[in-house]
């Protein structure tokens, strides 16, 4: 399998090439990604929780699903994709925010992205792919911002700094 390139950008979002997905983590260069955000009517927010073999924050909780966008493919589109993918279903997605971290990894990777988030509703259950996610849940929006407080190296890192800085942008 051809190993998947991620879309290196400037700080306005400018593509400005390509690289392995692997070596744009080990350079800690700025890419395109995306993180979308499912809740239900109840404002309960629909958790993954990483699978156990990933090559950074295994096993780890986090918003619905993320990843990186390919080239050519809107945020929506690559959102939608990846829905899809890891947890086996789509939705209708809207474009809220974004905004630029860099978190290092004890494993000597950095994610430097330039993050997209999206928001939709859902009301069933996913069918998680267990090649991408060990488990899921819904949880009340209140309790998941009170739970990163309280045990925050239980979530990654762009999670945390999504609810700590941008939280009134996923309360739909």
């Amino acid at each position: 399998m051809k190993e998947e390139k991620v879309i290196l950008v400037n700080e306005n979002d400018e593509q400005i090439g390509l690289m392995p997905k692997l070596e744009a983590h080990e350079k800690a260069i700025l890419h395109r990604a995306f993180s979308v955000f499912i809740l239900n009517n109840k404002k309960e927010l629909m958790l993954q929780q990483r699978a156990h073999h990933k090559y950074h924050s295994p096993s780890l909780w986090t918003n619905t699903c993320c990843s990186h966008q390919r080239e050519g493919e809107s945020n929506i589109q690559a959102g939608t994709r990846r829905l899809e993918e890891e947890m086996g279903f789509t939705t209708p997605l809207k474009e809220t925010i974004s905004f630029i971290y860099k978190a290092p990894f004890d494993n000597g990777l950095t994610e430097h992205e330039l993050d997209h988030v999206l928001v939709g509703q859902y009301e069933e259950d996913p069918i998680i792919n267990p090649d991408e996610v060990s488990d899921w849940k819904w949880m009340p929006i209140e309790d998941v911002k009170k739970d990163i407080i309280e045990n925050p190296n239980d979530y990654t890192a762009w999670f945390k700094i999504i609810f700590d800085k941008f939280y009134e942008h996923i309360v739909i």
